[in-house]
């Protein structure tokens, strides 16, 4: 009995010492994929805004295309690189407004300021060569036709338009309407009245301004501080003309005087005398006065103070 005992309890023995503790495992967090790098912010390129154009049309001059968009011509040939502003082609394409870091010319182009006689219309040439079509000059209508005719200071080299061959693309040429530069409306101006007379005729879209009787030799005002853009001769219907350039937004025109006073790129204050009253290309002593917001006609009483 005793040795079944101590049997038994051996094989217990035995059987306890066969049992091995299981293996312990670490339990490891799974591994975290390591972050992507963040890749540098490309800057997005600058969205270019078109830039305003204009299409030169049979009877363009440069200085009726400046005047059309309250420009200076002078600064409108620098900016397409035009070195000759008498010779200009239809179809041509100008730009309106400054390349991006131009720098204003440092001797911009000139042109006489008055020539006597008359302005002569420029007319298209033949496509021959051989074949040539004299300029003539006709009497134009006081209307927005006749400021093709601006700018012909010099009868022996008007400033024309003349034709162009066909371009290989003329998809710049198929353009209705152009564009206008951007208005700069918060540029005001303190205008007064350049002449003080019995107002003759009242704006109309048709005239383009307003009429204000006056006597020969009387002075004519600059309505407004500025620089004198144009002084010549150039547009059939006008005389002797003034056109004065406020700001980017403004300026002035006074047509039909006797003497000029004035030279282009010349500053003048506002009040200061800059030509005499007269009767050049009008039927009697007249100031024909027009203001210009982006070379858009405005009536001119809405602009100056009440007389």
């Amino acid at each position: 009995m005793k040795r079944a005992a101590i049997v038994v309890l051996m094989l217990m023995l035995a059987a306890c010492a066969a049992r091995r503790p299981a293996p312990v495992s670490e339990r490891m967090p799974p591994a975290t994929p390591p972050a992507a790098e963040a890749l540098p912010a490309v800057p997005e390129a600058p969205v270019e805004k078109p830039v305003a154009t204009h299409v030169v049309k049979k009877g363009d001059t440069m200085v009726s295309i400046a005047l059309q968009y309250g420009l200076d011509y002078r600064e409108l040939a620098a900016w397409n690189n035009i070195t000759n502003p008498n010779r200009i082609e239809v179809n041509q394409v100008l730009v309106l407004a400054a390349p991006a870091g131009m720098a204003p010319p440092a001797a911009p182009v000139t042109t006489p300021l008055i020539q006597p006689g008359p302005p002569i219309e420029a007319r298209p040439l033949a496509n021959t060569p051989s074949s040539k079509v004299e300029p003539r000059g006709v009497k134009v209508p006081f209307s927005e036709r006749s400021l093709a005719q601006m700018g012909a200071a010099d009868p022996a080299a008007p400033f024309e338009a003349v034709p162009a061959p066909p371009p290989a693309t003329p998809v710049a040429a198929a353009r209705a309407e152009p564009e206008r530069p951007p208005s700069t409306d918060s540029e005001d101006v303190d205008w007064m009245w350049p002449v003080k007379g019995k107002v003759l005729s009242s704006f109309t879209e048709a005239s383009k301004g307003m009429d204000i009787a006056g006597r020969k030799g009387a002075p004519v005002l600059a309505a407004a501080g500025g620089r004198v853009v144009y002084a010549g001769v150039g547009l059939r219907g006008y005389g002797k003309l003034v056109i004065i350039k406020h700001n980017n937004t403004w300026l002035s025109a006074y047509a039909h005087n006797d003497n000029i006073l004035v030279k282009e790129q010349q500053d003048v204050r506002k009040g200061q005398k800059i030509a005499e009253m007269g009767a050049s290309d009008a039927d009697q002593v007249k100031l024909h006065f027009e203001v210009r917001r982006q070379g858009r006609p405005v009536d001119p009483v809405k602009v100056l103070p009440g007389m």
